[in-house]
C-alpha cells in the first residue's frame, strides 16, 4: 500500500529537486566499517543536498521522492523540511522501506573509503510517474534532476525521460551527470545518462566523469563536443577549477522555458518565484574559474554544494564567471565540514568573494568555519 502526496494545486518555487534521500550514517572515528563501534546519524541525497542548500540561502524550494513509513522516513522528511523545504509532495510508502547507507571518514576517491548501501527495494525506487505528483514536480522556474535517479528502476527512468522530454512550458532542466558504477546493473548506464543529458538545459559533469562514462579525454572542449545541446553545460575540473559552455542559442530557450515555469498547470496561480532574468551583458562560449585552496575536511556533498551555488546565482541573473565562482564558494563551505551538508555563505558574504580581482581571488584559502568569517576572520587568507 502506498500513499501518495497531496494533489493541491501547488506554489510555483524557484527549484523543484527530484530524487531519493536516504538516512546516513558517519563514522565515530576513521577506520574500515568492520572496526568503527559507532555512527551518527544525518541524511544524504544529492538533490536532496541541493534544495537544503538553496533554501538555507533563501530560496523557494520543493523537494519531491517517496520514502518508507517508517522512523527513517519520518527523519529525512522532518530533516529537509527543517531546512526550509516544502517536502508536502514527498510521498510515503508502507510496503518499501527508506533507504539507508554506511559510509568511513576516509576520501571518497581513495582506496580506503567504503559505502555500504541498502537501498535496494527502497521506497524512492517505485517513483513513477504514476507515483509522484507530476504539478509539483513541474510547478517550478528550475527542475533538477540527477543520474542517480535513472540507475535505481525502469519506472524511475522512464520517470526521468518524461521530465525531460521537451513540452511547452517545461521547465528550465538543470541534471547532474552524477554516475554510480554500481547502481547500474548492465551497461546501458553511459547510453542512458548521455540521452538524459543532452535533453536538459543546464548540465554538470566532471572532466574525469566523462572519461569514465563516455571515455571523453582531451579536456573540457571535447566533453562539449558530446554534449553539444544543453544551453550551458559545466564541466568540473576536480581542484584546478571549472569550464562553463554557453551556447545563445540554447540559454535563450532555456530562459523561455524558466520564464514559462510561472504557467505550469492551470490550476496553479500561486507563485513565490518569478522568471529567471538573463545576464545583462552577452556572456562568453566558453569561461574558465580556478577552484579554491581548501583546508579540506571531507568531499562528500561538494559536487551538490557547487551546483546549488551555480543554480542560485543562474537564478539571480548573474554573469557565467561569477556563477562558476559562486558555485566553488559553496562547494567550499562542505568541503570544510564533515557532513553531507553544509550551511552556504550568506549572499554578502559570498557575493563580496565572488567580485574579488582575479589575482586575490587565485590567492584565496578557506579553512573550517570561514562561513561564519566575521566571527573567525582568521578562516579566510587574503594577501
Amino acid at each position: 500500500m502506498t500513499t501518495d502526496g497531496p494533489r493541491n494545486a501547488p506554489d510555483v518555487v524557484d527549484v523543484v529537486a527530484l530524487g531519493e534521500s536516504m538516512v546516513t550514517f558517519l563514522p565515530s572515528r576513521p577506520g574500515r566499517l568492520a572496526d568503527v563501534p559507532s555512527f551518527e546519524r544525518g541524511i544524504g541525497g544529492a538533490e536532496s543536498n541541493v534544495v537544503c542548500q538553496l533554501a538555507a540561502a533563501g530560496h523557494a524550494v520543493r523537494w519531491v521522492s517517496r520514502v518508507g513509513a517508517d522512523g527513517f522516513g519520518d527523519h529525512l522528511v522532518e530533516t529537509v523540511g527543517s531546512f526550509g523545504v516544502d517536502v508536502s509532495s514527498v510521498g510515503r510508502d508502507s510496503s518499501r522501506p527508506t533507504g539507508v547507507y554506511f559510509r568511513t571518514a576516509g576520501d571518497r576517491s581513495t582506496d580506503a573509503h567504503e559505502v555500504a548501501y541498502y537501498r535496494a527495494g527502497s521506497a524512492a525506487s517505485a517513483m513513477s510517474a504514476d507515483t509522484v505528483d507530476l504539478a509539483a514536480v513541474r510547478a517550478g522556474r528550475v527542475l533538477h534532476l540527477s543520474g542517480i535517479t535513472a540507475a535505481l528502476s525502469p519506472g524511475c527512468l522512464d520517470l526521468l525521460r518524461e521530465l525531460t522530454a521537451p513540452a511547452p512550458g517545461r521547465p528550465l532542466v538543470s541534471f547532474d551527470v552524477n554516475h554510480r558504477a554500481g547502481l547500474w546493473p548492465d551497461a546501458d548506464g553511459p547510453r542512458v545518462l548521455l540521452e538524459l543529458a543532452r535533453r536538459a538545459d543546464v548540465v554538470f559533469v566532471g572532466e574525469d566523469e566523462a572519461e569514465e562514462v563516455w571515455g571523453v579525454t582531451g579536456g573540457p572542449s571535447e566533453v562539449r563536443a558530446v554534449l553539444p545541446e544543453p544551453g550551458v553545460l559545466v564541466v568540473k575540473q576536480a581542484a584546478k577549477g571549472a569550464t562553463a559552455f554557453v551556447s545563445a542559442a540554447g540559454t535563450e530557450a532555456a530562459g523561455s522555458r524558466a520564464a514559462g515555469a510561472a504557467r505550469v498547470g492551470a490550476a496553479a496561480p500561486r507563485r513565490r518565484g518569478q522568471a529567471i532574468t538573463p545576464p545583462a551583458q552577452p556572456q562568453p562560449a566558453d569561461t574558465f574559474v580556478p577552484a579554491l585552496a581548501v583546508d579540506v575536511v571531507a568531499t562528500t556533498g561538494a559536487g551538490d554544494a557547487f551546483a546549488a551555488g551555480f543554480l542560485s546565482a543562474t537564478l539571480r541573473g548573474l554573469p557565467v564567471k561569477t556563477r562558476l565562482r559562486h558555485g566553488h564558494l559553496w562547494a567550499a563551505a562542505a568541503l570544510t565540514v564533515p557532513g553531507d551538508l553544509a550551511t552556504p555563505p550568506t549572499r554578502a558574504h559570498a557575493d563580496h568573494l565572488a567580485a574579488l580581482d582575479d589575482d586575490t581571488w587565485e590567492t584565496l584559502r578557506l579553512g573550517p568555519g570561514w562561513t561564519q568569517a566575521g566571527k573567525a576572520p582568521e578562516e579566510v587568507r587574503t594577501p
